[in-house]
């Protein structure tokens, strides 16, 4: 034990050591090996041989000899047995307090039994009636009957090799999603799948079945699975609209946090426009704040409007615990509509392009321009097909800048991720309406609406 240790036990000291045994209560100078009761004989006849004196004499010398031995060796013996009475042994100790912690444990018992019961007309407290149930109470219940038929739960499993080169799936997270439509397709987000190899879907009715993933789109958050369960057995969810919410808008969260299927929760609509980082690192804009909680498990859950309509899919939280401290957030089923098509036709995440190569965000810093700068123009493209300009060049140095790209379709663009969000709300083969900056850093700048059609169908995702 460390002395110097401020949560140490304190020394042991031993206190209770082995106690003396009885005084022997002898004479000084008396062994306690010497007989108890000396032999009187042998005193008067030893007198005898000495004096010589008459049986009398030596009677009455032997005789007040062996009293005052006699004398002697019982005043010892008492104060023995007055020594030995006043000592308890340690065993007798030990028994009689056990014997009165008896008698005290059978007394309470028998105290606490008078208390406890006693009354044979007892009977249960009659049932004070509650009458009807609040109307938001009720519209609370018809709302999660009616939607969390919708909602599933999903567990996330990887394979890895087991004894006798044998495939073992290893638990490795769950989450939750819902029924997009009744051919089977299930939308969550796209880290409830990260990391998997196989999945599985378990329904409002405790049915499970094998998924396989349809499309992933990882800077949305966003991923959709395929199981092959019976029509009836599957209730879409309603799609609602997210670009007319409003803070203070009452919301529902259903989902299954740490695994606890079929779990609701309410909240508000805390705060609109919100921007996280997807798992790549760009951002995704116009997320939904929410104060309803939200936990591990709730990622890929529907968030729910008063009507029972999806206005959004939960998939993080802003927590110095890991769990909810009332600030979540969610996608906005506005961008979950036009994600999760693009998924089902082409399997990932497209959008339609403009025929450019854009610069990294860093150079216009440096430069201290706001807007997406044009780098380089796709031959054929719909950029070069509208007379857009990348930078220009003589092997050494830029001799022009590109067009600057400040605006599309009337919507500000200051960065590549404003950019990425204007053509997301686009469609494929759509005209549209870019604002431009020419000759930016020059006297001669000037700005340009420039109309162009994206492309009838995807290409490679190059802006």
């Amino acid at each position: 034990m460390n002395a110097s240790d401020p949560f140490a036990d304190p020394p042991f000291h031993e206190s209770a050591r082995r106690p003396a045994g009885p005084s022997s209560g002898l004479p000084h100078g008396l062994s306690s090996g010497a007989s108890a009761e000396p032999s009187s004989g042998a005193v008067s006849k030893g007198r005898t041989a000495d004096t010589g004196t008459a049986d009398t004499g030596t009677a009455d010398t032997g005789t007040a000899d062996t009293g005052t031995a006699d004398t002697g060796i019982a005043a010892a013996g008492k104060r023995n047995a007055s020594t030995g009475g006043a000592s308890v042994p340690p065993v007798l100790a030990i028994l009689l307090v056990l014997l009165l912690l008896l008698v005290g444990i059978s007394l309470f018992q028998s105290l606490s039994g008078s208390r406890r019961g006693g009354d044979p007309n007892a009977v249960p407290r009659l049932v004070t009636p509650r009458g009807d149930l609040a109307a938001d109470e009720k519209s609370t219940i018809e709302l999660f009957q009616r939607m969390s038929e919708s909602v599933v739960s999903i567990a996330t499993a990887s394979v890895q090799l087991g004894p006798g080169f044998s495939a073992v799936e290893v638990p490795s997270g769950t989450g939750t999603g819902f029924l997009w439509d009744s051919l089977g397709h299930v939308v969550t987000n796209f880290h409830v799948l990260e990391g998997g190899e196989r999945w599985r879907v378990t329904l409002a009715d405790q049915s499970t079945w094998d998924a396989e993933v349809v499309g992933l789109a990882e800077d949305r958050d966003l991923a959709v699975l395929k199981i092959n369960a019976p029509q009836d057995r599957l209730k879409p969810v309603a799609v609602g609209a997210s670009r007319d919410l409003q803070v203070g808008q009452r919301v529902f969260a259903i989902g299954c946090p740490f695994g606890l299927d079929q779990t609701l929760t309410t909240g508000i609509i805390s705060g609109l426009g919100r921007e996280i980082p997807a798992r790549n690192g760009r951002l995704i804009q116009g997320v939904i704040q929410t104060d309803a909680a939200i936990n591990p498990g709730n990622s890929g859950g529907p968030l729910l409007d008063s009507a029972g309509r999806l206005i959004g899919v939960n998939t993080a939280i802003y927590s110095p615990t890991g769990t909810s401290a009332g600030i979540g957030f969610a996608i906005p089923v506005d961008m979950v509509n036009r994600t999760v098509p693009r998924l089902l036709r082409y399997g990932r995440a497209v959008r339609p392009v403009l025929g450019v190569r854009i610069a990294p965000d860093a150079i216009m810093n440096q430069l201290g321009l706001s807007g997406v700068m044009i780098q380089g123009v796709q031959a054929n493209g719909a950029a070069a097909a509208a007379g857009l300009q990348g930078v220009a060049t003589d092997r050494t140095t830029v001799t022009r800048l590109g067009d600057v790209i400040v605006g599309l379709n009337g919507r500000q663009i200051v960065r590549q991720d404003d950019l990425f969000e204007a053509l997301e709300q686009c469609e494929f083969g759509q005209q549209v309406k870019l604002t431009i900056v020419r000759n930016a850093t020059s006297d001669e700048a000037r700005t340009l609406d420039v109309e162009l059609t994206l492309p009838k169908e995807p290409r490679a995702n190059r802006e």
